[in-house]
């Protein structure tokens, strides 16, 4: 299936930097999770069980794996989804996803292998969790100790979440091999912590913090920070401990507040965490999207990452319903809208994934600083408007050109199959910074065009 660069919208401004929204795919079935991958494509999850990878440049859709074993009832289907964190040396793809055992819902957490533009070999690492048509919860993080943690919901059953016997309510905590850790705060347990309603949004800093985003009933949807053993209250506690009746369980449970809660409620939803040049206004920042209230919320941090300094809404009513968010390494923040999940007005093109690119982003964060690609540039000074480009990369790249304010000018597809191809320089004489991605590493070179 191919899907092309469908429309362009207004320009915006956030904070010093002006932005363009493009819609880069359409026609999409309630996408609950997209991921920059490190081979700059976005992996999407649809709830009804197709996993696929979305080249940003081209607005091209490939599916990998359609899930038959996939049960979509209300909030049930097909949900999180992480890669391995050396991928694509290691080309495992981690699911989770409500099925159905006898009548009853369940979720089950599955390893997968890419290879050859497809997703085989299944393996099962975790299965057998309640499941519902409601508060499934669920998202994937990995860790830089290669421990994978799951969120998980409630489903509708509120005296889970307290039950150390049961997987429900939780952040779970394994090792890729789905064997539990030895270091996890329960003995033999996967649970990691507890006292969770149905956080459908999990991120981790570049310090390491783990985020949650988390659904209140109809008062305090949270942000929190998850912690090994930490309680985070919930039937006992909504919010913050700031009730007579919270306050003594609290107290003996050793509750964790969260760093942001809201009432009424957002219905928050996928959750990244910013920390790019691109979008000044935005670095430091947890980004949280929103199903009901349709917004991004960005929460400027403190220094140290465990408290809020500032709250500020983007794109309300913009989209609709948006149900994740992804930032890729460029400083590019992509939404999915989520309006044919059965609560949203669905709008043409529905369901969808939208760009927000600065137009003066530098993108140039730490140039000159990875590792270094087999590729030239000749002439150099170029005289014209167009240089030549040898390269050597063994899968698809991503060459960029920033002029010397450091606004993007181009991009182009490198295909493996061609090692020479000729590159346009459009713009006025002056200084060209040229960045090449690839999923091994990225490499830089400066150009001048007299």
């Amino acid at each position: 299936m191919i899907l092309f660069l469908t429309e362009s919208s207004a320009q915006i401004t956030i904070g010093t930097a002006e932005v363009d929204t493009t819609t880069i795919a359409s026609g999409l079935d309630t996408p609950w999770e997209i991921l920059w991958g490190p081979e700059n494509h976005i992996w999407i999850t649809e709830r009804y069980g197709r996993v696929s990878r979305l080249n940003p440049e081209t607005g091209e859709i490939n599916e990998l794996v359609r899930i038959n074993e996939v049960h979509e009832q209300s909030e049930s289907g097909l949900l999180g989804l992480v890669l391995h964190p050396d991928f694509p040396n290691q080309p495992h793809v981690f699911l989770v996803y409500n099925y159905l055992e006898s009548s009853s819902i369940k979720e089950r957490l599955v390893r997968y292998t890419y290879s050859n533009g497809e997703l085989e070999s299944p393996l099962t690492l975790l299965e057998g969790i309640a499941g519902n048509g409601n508060h499934n919860g669920s998202r994937l993080v990995i860790d830089l100790d290669q421990k994978l943690y799951m969120t998980t919901g409630d489903a509708g059953n509120t005296s889970t979440s307290q039950n150390l016997n049961s997987l429900n309510g939780k952040v779970l905590r394994l090792n890729l091999d789905g064997t539990i850790p030895d270091d996890n705060p329960i003995p033999g347990s996967y649970i990691w912590s507890w006292g969770h309603r149905n956080a459908q949004g999990l991120v981790i800093s570049p310090s390491g913090l783990i985020y949650s985003s988390e659904h209140g009933p109809s008062s305090d949807d949270e942000v929190n920070i998850i912690e090994k053993g930490r309680n985070y209250g919930w039937p006992n506690v909504k919010g913050f401990c700031d009730q007579p009746t919270e306050n003594p369980f609290c107290a003996d449970s050793n509750v964790f507040e969260p760093i942001a809660a809201w009432t009424p409620t957002l219905a928050v939803a996928g959750t990244d965490f910013y920390d790019h040049a691109a979008i000044p206004e935005w670095k430091n920042s947890i980004l949280v999207t929103s199903l009901k209230a349709a917004r991004i919320v960005a929460l400027k941090l403190s220094e140290d990452g465990r408290s809020v300094e500032q709250e500020e809404a983007f794109f309300q009513g913009w989209y609709g319903r948006l149900r994740d968010i992804c930032v890729s390494t460029d400083g590019r923040v992509f939404l999915a809208v989520s309006n044919r999940d059965g609560r949203g007005s669905i709008q043409p093109g529905d369901d969808r994934i939208v760009q927000i690119a600065a137009k003066n982003s530098t993108g140039l964060d730490g140039f000159g600083t990875g590792q270094e690609l087999d590729f030239s540039i000749y002439p150099n000074p170029v005289i014209g408007d167009q240089f030549t480009l040898d390269y050597s990369t063994s899968s698809e790249a991503i060459l960029i050109i920033y002029n010397q304010l450091g606004k993007e000018v181009s991009r182009k597809t490198l295909s493996p199959l061609h090692q020479k191809t000729s590159v346009p320089l459009p713009g006025a004489q002056g200084l060209y910074y040229i960045k090449i991605n690839s999923p091994e590493r990225t490499g830089y070179i400066r150009v001048i065009k007299l």
